[in-house]
C-alpha cells in the first residue's frame, strides 16, 4: 500500500479577494503534491477557507450581507483561483461547514477533559486584523497615541469574560518536543525564533469571545464563541475525519507531514497548535515551513498603495507554468522576495525559453528532419554520453532530498544544472556536422539527448504541468510512463509528432526587451 503523505495550505481569511500571497503559499503545497504522487506516495492535500471572527463579521457588516452570503461568496473565489492556477487539492474546507463546527466542539471538550481550559476574565490589547492577542511590550505606540501590533494592525482594549487555554503550562513541553524533532520548525531561522518566543515565558491563552457571535459556540455556554484560531487550526484533522481517530483517514494520515504557513501566522502553528494537539492526546504535525513575503518593485504590498499582485492578471500576462515557475525560482523559498515584471522577463527568456526550451526545440527538431522523425538508433556510448544520462538520471534522487527540505529553488537549480550540462553536449557534440561526418554518432548523440530531454520533462511536471506534458507528448511518452517508478527508456524507431516549442519568449511592449 501506497505510504500517506498529507499536506495542508493555512486556511485563508476571507474578508478580502486573493492576492499572490495566498497563490504563492498553494503553488508550492501542490507542487510538493504533484511530486509526491508522482513518486508512488498516497496523498492527501488540503486547502480551504477561515471564515469566522470579528473580522469577516465586520467586513459582512460594511458589504451589507449577512455574514454567511459573504463567505458563500468569498470562499468561492479562492476555490476559482485554485481551479484557475491548476492545483490538485483533494479537499477544499470551509469553517462553516457541518463537519467542521463537529471537529472543534469535541477538540474543546477534550481540552475541558484534560483540565487546560478555565473560564476568568480577559482585558487586555486585541487586533481585529490579526485576531491575535498581544502583550504590552510588543506594541508600539504612534504620534496619535494609537498603538499597533509587531504586525502593523491597529490594537484596541478589550475587557470581556473568557475561557482559557493553560499555555503557561505548556512552555517545558514545547521545549522538549523542539528538541526531539529538530525539523519541526523550518527553516531554522524561523525555528530559534519560535524557541526563543517560548523561552521568553508563555502566558494563558484566551479562546472564547463574547462580544460578537460569528464562530464556533464553545459547547455547554453559547454566550461565548470559540477563538477564532483554536476554530481555524482544527481544521487540519477535521478534514481527516476527526473526532473519528480509530481507523479510516485520520489514522492513515494524520499527523501531518506538512503545514506550508506564511511566517507571520508560525507562532499559531508552531506554539498554540502542538500545545491544544498534545494536551487534546493528539499527534502534533510532523513539520511546519513558514516562508517569506513578496513585495512588489521593492515596495511593501498594500492596497493602500494600489500594488496588490492579482495572480489571474500575472498568468494571462505571462501563462501559467511560466509565473508556477518563476515564483519557487526567483528566491530561496523562506526569504522575502521581490516581484518585479523585469526579473519575471529575464527568467522566461533567459532559462525556458533559450536554455530549456531551445534545448528541447532544437534536437527534436534535428531528430525530425534527420531520422525520419524517428527515435534514433544509439550506437556505443562514449564517456561523454554515459556522463549525460548518468547525470539526467541522477537528477530524481537529488530533488527527492530537494523537495523533503522544501527547498523549491535548489530542486529548480538541480534541473537547470542538467538542462546546462545537455546544452554543452549539443554544442561540444555538434550533431549537425555528424549528419555528414558520421551519420550513425550523429543518431546516438540525438538518442542520448532525446533520453535526456525525457528525463528532464518527467523531473519537471511537478512545477510544469503542462509544458512537461506537451514535451512528453513530443517525445511520444505515453500517459502510464510519466510517473517516477513507470517511467522508462526511449525506444529506437518510435515515430515522433511534428516538434513545437513549448516556451516561446516575451517581448517586453514598453521596450522590445
Amino acid at each position: 500500500m501506497a505510504k500517506p503523505f498529507y499536506v495542508t495550505t493555512p486556511i485563508y481569511y476571507v474578508n478580502d479577494a486573493p492576492h499572490i500571497g495566498h497563490a504563492y503559499t498553494t503553488l508550492a503545497c501542490d507542487v510538493l503534491a504533484r511530486f509526491k504522487r508522482l513518486d508512488g506516495f498516497d496523498v492527501k492535500f488540503l486547502t480551504g477557507t477561515d471564515e469566522h471572527g470579528q473580522k469577516v463579521e465586520k467586513s459582512a457588516q460594511a458589504a451589507g450581507i449577512e455574514p454567511q452570503a459573504f463567505t458563500d461568496k468569498v470562499s468561492q473565489n479562492f476555490r476559482d483561483l485554485a481551479d484557475f492556477m491548476n492545483f490538485t487539492h483533494d479537499d477544499f474546507i470551509r469553517t462553516t461547514e457541518a463537519r467542521h463546527r463537529t471537529a472543534c466542539q469535541d477538540l474543546w471538550r477534550r481540552l475541558v477533559d484534560a483540565g487546560d481550559i478555565y473560564l476568568g476574565s480577559y482585558a487586555g490589547w486585541y487586533a481585529v486584523r490579526d485576531e491575535a492577542f498581544y502583550g504590552e511590550d510588543e506594541l508600539t505606540t504612534g504620534p496619535d497615541g494609537k498603538k499597533t501590533a509587531p504586525s502593523g494592525a491597529e490594537v484596541e482594549w478589550v475587557e470581556e469574560p473568557s475561557y482559557f487555554f493553560k499555555l503557561s503550562a505548556w512552555e517545558d513541553r514545547l521545549l522538549a518536543f523542539y528538541d526531539a524533532n529538530p525539523d519541526f520548525i523550518a527553516p531554522r531561522t524561523r525555528r530559534n525564533e519560535v524557541t526563543s518566543f517560548v523561552k521568553g515565558g508563555l502566558q494563558d491563552l484566551s479562546v472564547s469571545r463574547t462580544t460578537f457571535n460569528w464562530g464556533v459556540p464553545v459547547p455547554g455556554d453559547d454566550a461565548h464563541i470559540m477563538y477564532v484560531w483554536l476554530d481555524a487550526l482544527t481544521n487540519y484533522i477535521t478534514a481527516v475525519g476527526y473526532p473519528e481517530t480509530a481507523d479510516g483517514a485520520y489514522a492513515r494520515y494524520w499527523p501531518a507531514d506538512l503545514h506550508m504557513v506564511g511566517k507571520d501566522i508560525l507562532r499559531f502553528h508552531a506554539v498554540y497548535w502542538p500545545a491544544f494537539l498534545m494536551a487534546a492526546g493528539l499527534a502534533p504535525p510532523k513539520r511546519v515551513f513558514a516562508h517569506g513575503w513578496w513585495t512588489n518593485e521593492g515596495q511593501k504590498i498594500s492596497k493602500s498603495l494600489g500594488n496588490v499582485i492579482d495572480p489571474i492578471e500575472l498568468v494571462g500576462k505571462y501563462g501559467l507554468d511560466q509565473v508556477r515557475y518563476f515564483l519557487l525560482r526567483e528566491v530561496p523559498f523562506g526569504n522575502d522576495g521581490d516581484f518585479s515584471h523585469r526579473a519575471m522577463v529575464n527568467r522566461m527568456n533567459g532559462e525556458l525559453a533559450n536554455d530549456y526550451g531551445n534545448l528541447a526545440q532544437r534536437v527534436l527538431s534535428m531528430i525530425a528532419k534527420n531520422c525520419d522523425g524517428r527515435v534514433p538508433e544509439a550506437g556505443a556510448l562514449g564517456t561523454d554520453d554515459e556522463a549525460l544520462l548518468e547525470q539526467a538520471g541522477g537528477l530524481l534522487g537529488a530533488l527527492r532530498e530537494k523537495m523533503d527540505a522544501q527547498a523549491f529553488h535548489e530542486a529548480l537549480e538541480a534541473v537547470w544544472v542538467v538542462i546546462r550540462a545537455a546544452n554543452a553536449y549539443v554544442d561540444a557534440q555538434a550533431p549537425w556536422k555528424l549528419r555528414k561526418e558520421d551519420p550513425a554518432r550523429m543518431a546516438t548523440v540525438l538518442h542520448v539527448l532525446a533520453e535526456t530531454i525525457r528525463r528532464l520533462a518527467v523531473t519537471t511536471q511537478p512545477f510544469m504541468p503542462e509544458a512537461s506534458s506537451r514535451l512528453l507528448d513530443q517525445l511520444g511518452v505515453a500517459a502510464e510512463a510519466r510517473d517516477f517508478a513507470a517511467a522508462r527508456p526511449l525506444e529506437a524507431g518510435q515515430a515522433l509528432p511534428k516538434p513545437e516549442g513549448v516556451f516561446p519568449r516575451f517581448v517586453d511592449d514598453e521596450d522590445g526587451a
